[in-house]
């Protein structure tokens, strides 16, 4: 019989129950011995032995809840099991308790990490040298190239840094920076264990990573570390450093390098190259307070310096802005220098007035438009790259930078510029009209965003504000291209409701068939119908220019005219927030509108940059496509590439449809109304004049298919130390009675673009998409009723000198019983369903009212019988019964020779005092006049 089919053995006695006891436990287990008679049921055997387990996996989870062999063998009173190194989980503990640590062990871990850290610390102590300073802070060059490649400029050559020995640092600086950097400079190792662990706390949150360094600190990553990254490795590496420079240097030399390795902004490195900088002297020239100021310096020359750096921040680095905060931390550490003993109070309070330094000034190789480029190309560089690359590091030289630069237009515009200045400016001959005269201007590729050019003004060495940047000068009646893509693409309010509305609410809006009120001093309204007033309770009345009352006028030809009324009535019809809404989707930035809802914002109290002008005319151009303009295409160092512009971030903010119907009444704005100045022969042109109240300033945008153009022209002060300058009146100025847009700028916009495009391929605008929407009649405009059916034979009361070149409609066979004049209704809302408009080419919403032109003929300046606004919308098809209009409209003949015979106009315009060859002879819109 084989060896596992062999019958167990059985027990001597225990009968057959406990033979059956001995048979269930395990085969590879000793079993246990029957209980002795009398003994009691405990769990484990007597004389040491092992408990009894059914099976290994009970076992195994008696051990898990703290039992087992050794557990057993304990409680048995058996010898101890073998001690562990580590009591974790912890022997003899129940529940949670096994898995909390010991103090011992906690303390243990403490102890052993600590002299971890401790003696890595003094390996790495020991391993760190000391750079060799001569090895660092080289000058370079920064090259800036052209588009075509060709070099722009080399900046640099050699940093701006003149060394001083201690003994020639003034006392006062070094006390200023003591006590604005590290009031325990003489005292500390070169690190600050509080200021460290600050600086990596806010590194590992995510916060500030600055303000933990001493002023140890900061010579060594100034002069030592080449690595500007903000990491935990350069901390520690600088750290390292700065503890053995801390042992290794005196504090006089640390102090020294410390000021004469520092950066103070305007390419000056080092105390005496800033004193110079700032205020043309000596370091041991300097007083307490400019010492304070130039101390104030170190914590960043971009938000510090009086002179501004809004080419890196628009809205933070203003000149106003810097003024502050350098004031108050100017203030603020002549304070410490008092509360620290260094400066005695009696001294503190002779300086009440703060150190304003010198303006900045350019190498003469950055003069004419060169400065302009470079800091241009510089910002945005400095505000796009990713590597967190600063101002400071592209001082210190080394960098390749491409830029989008067309050297050929670049100096087309500034010579188109000087040519106008030139003719027209004459400050000696006219001092108080012609001084202080600017112009700014911008150019821009709409299917790219490059910026091609730009004219900063006279000369960068002169002239420190670039005009082609934010200047402060309103954009006048050039932001009303924004409210009418507001009309067309978020539409007006309903008035019956509320003033947030949807799409579904609200009314999209067609130039030619929206009529708005076009008169002088028009009460403005708010969307629901009531007057709006200001804080002050008032009303306001929106004048237009030259005081014209227009009367009933579609957009397309307000926008033509530049009439103001139908422009602010629509804007709040709209909703201001959705026309800035507007303004800033083509591409205006947010900090340059004005924040106030009011009525005057849709024509242009803001003060948007030409160059953001440029851009957001270009999202029109490119058929609603925004593209944020650029001026660099890519960075090198080393040869590598390290900065790439990306193109993929082109947005849609407006519809083909709407971006080619503002393109479509712009172009009409340059073909026949106040932008012909600017008209191109041969090419598509669209654009708006603008001019401010006061005329403070005068702008013309326009574009083509292939570039789009911003130019201004206000009179502000150059000296920035005059703070009561501001922006002066140009009437007068160049010996014109008014200055608009219509001049000077589209004169200039004109003479550039020519000479820009010459050459280069003729592109047509797309046409006008559908928007399709229906009638509309706001700020007071009324709609006419319908046509009565009954009509009498259209027979002029008098024969036309020329016959008409289409034929007369039939006439009805029912004679008319009265005039089929329009009457105005009151009652009949655009919003409500079951209107009906009636037949729009029955009446003359641009000519008048009551059957005839305002003041029975052309209004206000279209004498000898020109239709007002440019005549009857669509050849007045079956209106003005008996061939004109009735009761005695358009005196003095009507339209003669080819007018409005048999109910058109003749030859497609006003012939022989109409308004022949685009215009309005005999005192109508002459070239040149701009709202």
């Amino acid at each position: 019989m084989s060896e596992h089919r062999r019958k167990p053995p059985q027990p001597q006695g225990g009968g057959r129950a406990a033979a059956r006891r001995a048979a269930q436990q395990s085969s590879g287990r000793r079993a246990a011995p029957g209980h002795p008679a009398g003994a009691s049921g405990a769990p484990h055997g007597s004389y040491g032995e092992e408990p009894a387990f059914g099976s290994r996996a009970e076992a195994r989870r008696a051990a898990q809840r703290g039992g087992g062999r050794r557990r057993g063998a304990a409680a048995a009173g058996g010898p101890p099991g073998k001690k562990r190194l580590i009591d974790y989980p912890r022997a003899g503990r129940h529940g949670w308790r096994r898995w909390t640590p010991s103090w011992k062990l906690v303390g243990g871990l403490f102890l052993g990490f600590v002299g971890s850290v401790l003696g890595a610390s003094v390996i790495a102590y020991a391993w760190v040298d000391l750079p060799n300073m001569a090895n660092t802070a080289k000058a370079q060059n920064n090259v800036y190239y052209w588009l075509d490649g060709s070099q722009m400029a080399a900046t640099g050559g050699e940093i701006n840094r003149q060394n001083l020995k201690y003994d020639d640092i003034p006392k006062a600086m070094q006390d200023a920076v003591i006590s604005a950097e590290n009031k325990s400079f003489w005292d500390d190792w070169g690190v600050d264990p509080k200021g460290i662990g600050r600086a990596f706390y806010n590194m590992a949150t995510g916060g500030d990573t600055q303000g933990g360094s001493t002023i140890t600190q900061q010579y060594v990553k100034n002069a030592m570390l080449d690595d500007r990254s903000q990491t935990v490795s350069r901390k520690a590496k600088e750290l390292f450093i700065s503890l053995k420079v801390g042992q290794k240097v005196s504090k006089e030399e640390v102090m020294a390098g410390y000021l004469n390795t520092s950066y103070y902004g305007r390419g000056a490195y080092g105390l005496q190259a800033a004193a110079r900088t700032y205020y043309n002297k000596s370091a041991d020239d300097l007083d307490a307070s400019q010492c304070a100021f130039l101390a104030g310096l170190l914590k960043g020359s971009t938000y510090f310096d009086p002179a501004g750096a809004p080419e890196i921040d628009p809205k933070g680095a203003t000149p106003e802005a810097n003024t502050k905060r350098a004031t108050e931390r100017w203030s603020w550490i002549l304070g410490q220098m008092v509360q620290d003993g260094s400066l005695e109070a009696t001294d503190r309070a002779k300086y009440t007035k703060f150190p304003m330094p010198y303006p900045p000034k350019k190498e003469a190789k950055l003069g004419g438009q060169i400065g302009y480029l470079v800091d241009l190309a510089k910002a945005n560089f400095i505000n796009s790259n990713g590597q967190g690359i600063t101002a400071k590091d592209l001082a210190e030289g080394g960098y390749e930078i491409h830029t989008t630069f067309d050297k050929k237009r670049v100096k087309l515009l500034a010579e188109s510029v000087k040519k106008v200045y030139d003719k027209h400016i004459d400050p000696e001959k006219r001092p108080d009209t012609d001084t202080h005269v600017q112009f700014g201007g911008a150019s821009i590729d709409p299917n790219t965003g490059a910026i091609a050019a730009i004219y900063g003004g006279q000369d960068a060495t002169k002239h420190f504000t670039n005009n082609a940047d934010k200047t402060g000068a309103a954009v006048g009646s050039t932001f009303k291209p924004f409210v009418l893509a507001a009309a067309m693409r978020d539409g007006v309010r309903d008035p019956a409701g509320g003033p947030e509305q949807g799409p579904e609410s609200r009314k999209i809006i067609d130039p030619d068939t929206a009529i708005y009120n076009g008169d002088n001093k028009l009460k403005i309204k708010n969307f629901d119908g009531s007057i709006w007033h200001d804080e002050n309770g008032k009303e306001w009345l929106q004048a237009n220019d030259e005081k014209k009352d227009y009367g009933p006028i579609d957009l397309r030809e307000a926008m033509v005219h530049s009439a103001n009324s139908p422009f602010v009535q629509l804007g709040m019809d709209i909703g201001i927030k959705q026309v800035r809404q507007a303004a800033m989707d083509a591409g205006l930035r947010e900090d340059s509108l004005i924040g106030a809802d009011v009525p005057s914002f849709s024509i242009g109290i803001s003060d948007p940059s030409a160059i953001r002008m440029a851009g957001a005319y270009a999202t029109f151009a490119a058929n609603g496509k925004q593209r944020e303009p650029y001026s660099v295409t890519k960075v090198e160092k080393l040869g590598e590439i390290i900065y790439q512009h990306d193109d993929s971030g082109a947005r849609q903010p407006f519809s083909s449809a709407v971006a080619s119907n503002v393109t479509d009444v712009l172009r009409d704005v340059v073909k026949e109304g106040t932008g012909t100045n600017a008209a191109i022969p041969g090419r598509p042109v669209a654009g708006k004049t603008g001019t401010t109240d006061g005329n403070k300033s005068a702008w013309f945008v326009g574009y083509t298919p292939q570039l789009a153009t911003a130019i201004d022209m206000y009179r502000l002060d150059d000296d920035a130390s005059n703070k009561n300058r501001q922006f002066e009146e140009m009437f007068g100025t160049g010996a014109q009675p008014k200055i608009h847009g219509s001049s000077f700028p589209s004169q200039i916009f004109q003479s550039y673009m020519s000479a820009a495009l010459k050459g280069e391929k003729v592109i047509q605008f797309p046409k006008p998409g559908d928007l399709d929407a229906d009638s509309f009649y706001g700020g007071g405009a009324k709609s006419p009723e319908p046509t009565p059916t009954k009509e009498e034979p259209s027979t002029s009361p008098s024969p036309s000198d020329s016959p008409s070149t289409s034929p007369s409609p039939t006439p009805s066979k029912e004679p008319s019983e009265e005039p089929s004049s329009p009457e105005p209704t009151d009652d009949c809302s655009p919003f409500d369903p079951n209107c009906d408009d009636g037949d729009n080419g029955g009446g003359d919403p641009n000519g008048g009212q009551d059957g005839g032109a305002v003041d029975g003929g052309a209004t206000d300046g279209q004498s000898d019988g020109g239709a007002t606004d440019g005549g009857t919308i669509d050849g007045q098809t079956g209106g003005q019964p008996n061939g004109g209009q009735a009761n005695g409209g358009q005196a003095n003949g009507g339209q003669a020779n080819g007018g409005q015979a048999n109910g058109g106009q003749a030859n497609g315009g006003q012939a022989n005092g109409g308004q022949a060859n685009g215009g309005q002879a005999n005192g109508g819109w002459l070239a040149g006049r701009d709202g």
